[in-house]
């Protein structure tokens, strides 16, 4: 049940677009238009288009909904969106709440971002704080996902359960995933290891019946991880996350500075590049179709700053599938009273 009543079914959710804030992101508005227009041609998805018209320029026949406001990507979060209440963030959240698209999506001020589904949206019944879950690729199976990826700094035991109970039921909602195992992030695998927010969050997880807690996982278990989920604090989750995608980006690049340097190298890769380009799409950023804020009474995809066309096409796609599969409804359901402090 929805905080706004009944809640749409699948089929009407399916009939209505998903609002895409057109001046999010640095390529805004022209990349994330054309991603829009093609996921629409393509995928048949209704698209609802935000901003304000003299800034968004060819909608590309997509319909706009007009605002007058921008939240610029290095503005302060919550300020703007207290000030700037006709801005293309906030007027997508808002259409969400009442019930004018099944979901949103942005690649602009992930702070921002948040705070307009927050404020607008509102939180799911006994949820202490949203939570951002991002996939991590496991090579021939589905992603593991990361919760929480940087919208809590400083987190209390109770909110990283809540974390682990919202993280498995994105993993069940998203990819089928049946009974999903959850993981804490810590820096050794004993139970007596790490920080007292760590220690006591592993004693409330053993605890949990909605999943199979697997126990602590270090920084090496996350590529590929054993858990379906990995629990962690917002600044620890950020910064691993930030780290992989760094570590990612220099491994891919060196390894195609190798293949260029003689003959042999040469011959090498046209052996080898075949199989590994596939292998390192599905580490890369823009085909993972963001993250997703879970805890708030609507679907949220927070898209990568500098999403491109393709980004923004599978952004979309993440955003309709899981309001159609009643994301909303499976964490609303998977969420307890919290327990602890």
């Amino acid at each position: 049940m929805s905080r706004r009543g009944e809640r749409p079914s699948p089929e009407t959710l399916a009939s209505l677009p998903v609002a895409v804030d057109a001046m999010g992101g640095d390529k805004a508005p022209v990349e994330i238009i054309a991603g829009a227009r093609r996921v629409a041609s393509d995928d048949g998805i209704p698209i609802m288009l935000v901003g304000p018209p003299g800034l968004v320029g060819d909608t590309l026949g997509l319909p706009l909904f007009e605002c007058t406001e921008v939240i610029a990507m290095d503005e302060d979060p919550a300020g703007g969106v207290r000030r700037k209440k006709d801005s293309s963030l906030v007027r997508a959240a808002e259409l969400v709440r009442d019930g004018q698209a099944s979901a949103m999506v942005s690649a602009g001020n992930t702070g921002a971002t948040m705070a307009a589904a927050l404020l607008r949206m509102g939180r799911l019944p006994g949820v202490i704080r949203p939570c951002i879950a991002t996939p991590l690729p496991r090579l021939g199976r589905t992603p593991a996902v990361l919760v929480d990826a940087g919208a809590n700094a400083e987190c209390t035991p109770a909110m990283l359960v809540q974390f682990a109970q919202m993280g498995a039921a994105y993993a069940s909602a998203r990819w089928g995933t049946e009974a999903p195992t959850v993981g804490l992030l810590s820096i050794g695998e004993e139970s007596t290891k790490g920080t007292p927010l760590v220690k006591e969050t592993h004693g409330l997880l053993v605890k949990e019946s909605g999943f199979e807690f697997v126990g602590n996982l270090e920084g090496r278990d996350l590529l590929p991880s054993p858990a379906d989920v990995i629990v962690t604090d917002g600044f620890t989750g950020n910064v691993a996350l930030k780290a992989l995608e760094g570590s990612l980006r220099f491994l891919f690049d060196a390894m195609l500075g190798v293949f260029g340097t003689n003959d042999e190298t040469k011959a090498a890769a046209d052996v080898l590049l075949p199989y590994l380009l596939p292998m390192a799409a599905e580490f890369e950023p823009e085909n993972t179709g963001g993250a997703m804020l879970l805890g708030t009474d609507g679907v949220c995809v927070i898209s990568h700053g500098s999403s491109n066309a393709t980004a923004m096409v599978n952004a979309v796609r993440v955003a309709f599938e899981c309001a159609t599969r009643g994301l909303v409804e499976h964490v609303a359901e998977a969420v307890l009273p919290a327990q602890g402090g």
